[in-house]
């Protein structure tokens, strides 16, 4: 199962965001997924009490089980059941809703289009209509993802006011729930009583603790364990790529401004790297052989499903309008992520606490908005 890690000296800030977590009763759907699990244990760390609703785990090690948090509420169910959903809300009366669990990967979507479809869509609509009739929730946010933009392989970011649609299922369902969560947000959610509601699209989210397939880090751990060549199928493709607690300290930050009441920051939001993170697969590969001296990769030759080839998000409006900026440059995300998964293969360490305190830390140092005391 790997070694409990030990919490840093420096503690992770529960005055961070103004404090508003603290004590807060908070949903966090998909929380032992990868990325719902950094945000669950950065949730702790600010004094909130959390609830998980998700599946199991789907990976052997994962991240969550690594993490060994304690949540208030641990609910292993499916966000397609609304009656479990119903029964969960009405139990634990959240006060803000992070809705992450979803079927996340673009060629396993090609796959089980109906999984992803049911998952995204109607998985959405079930959390948005159990915070509709649950009178304790004053704010929801819906993870969705840079993906849900009708990609034209333009050179420049895409902005929240740009074309929604997606070529293969995941990126077409995230964007029908970019839909679900416009529709809810009109039709149900627009008196002054009714819960704050918005929707966040990250980038290519890496660092430690993932082995989803079909994922780039992963894959490269997995191949380095067994000693081999990682087949990369689109060296050339371009994304935008950030560490995990960069899309999680947008999510909380908006989480702030939604409990607090202001009604300017609902809506769709981007939290993408800077110009600089925009790199190609290839680029990256490159980058990490300098944490990894001993990675191998080549070129598969194997016909592949249709995946976009160029990506980039405009965050201009999270830094005009939350003041929210990224603390880690595109080296230091790389770094970050080979030294996780350095400690976990040498001696199964697992310094997620850490790293997050030194995040925290750089974001002080920084003078970053919601790191400000």
């Amino acid at each position: 199962m790997g070694k409990r890690s030990n919490p840093p000296e420096e503690d992770c800030g529960v005055d961070l965001f103004g404090g508003i977590f603290r004590g807060k009763r908070v949903m966090v759907t998909g929380h032992t997924g990868f990325k719902g699990s950094w945000l669950a244990l950065w949730l702790t760390e600010l004094g909130a009490h959390v609830t998980g609703f998700s599946l199991p785990p789907k990976t052997e090690p994962n991240h969550w089980d690594l993490l060994h948090l304690s949540l208030d509420n641990d609910h292993r169910l499916d966000i397609r059941d609304l009656a479990a959903l119903q029964r969960v809300f009405h139990k634990d009366q959240p006060d803000i809703v992070f809705h992450l669990a979803a079927q996340p990967l673009v060629r396993r979507s090609y796959r089980d289009p109906i999984e992803t479809w049911s998952t995204n869509v109607m998985g959405t609509a079930n959390v948005l209509e159990a915070s509709r009739q649950t009178a304790s929730v004053r704010a929801i946010i819906t993870i969705t993802t840079d993906k849900c933009y009708e990609n034209r392989e333009w050179p420049w970011g895409y902005r929240e006011i740009d074309r929604l649609g997606g070529h293969d299922p995941y990126s077409a369902s995230k964007a029908a729930a970019e839909l679900v969560a416009a529709s809810y947000r009109s039709a149900f959610f627009n008196t002054a009583t009714a819960p704050l509601l918005a929707t966040a699209r990250a980038g290519n989210v890496i660092g430690g603790g993932d082995w989803s397939e079909d994922r780039l880090i992963p894959d490269l751990v997995r191949a380095l364990q067994n000693h081999q060549s990682v087949a990369i199928r689109s060296p050339q493709a371009t994304r935008p790529w950030q560490h995990v607690l960069e899309s999680l300290s947008g999510y909380l930050l908006l989480g702030q401004k939604l409990i607090e009441g202001n009604k300017n920051f609902d809506g769709a939001w981007n939290f993408g790297p800077e110009r600089s993170g925009n790199r190609t697969v290839a680029d990256i590969l490159n980058r990490l052989q300098t944490h990894w001296p001993e990675m191998r990769w080549h070129q598969t030759a194997a016909s592949q499903p249709h995946e976009a080839n160029l990506l980039y998000l405009d965050s201009a409006k999270a830094h005009a309008q939350l003041g929210w900026q990224p603390v880690w440059d595109l080296d230091t995300t790389l770094e970050k992520t080979a030294q996780w998964y350095r400690a976990w293969l040498t001696n199964q360490e697992v310094i997620s606490r850490q790293q997050l305190s030194a995040y925290i830390q750089a974001a002080t140092q920084a003078g970053i908005k919601w790191a400000a005391s």
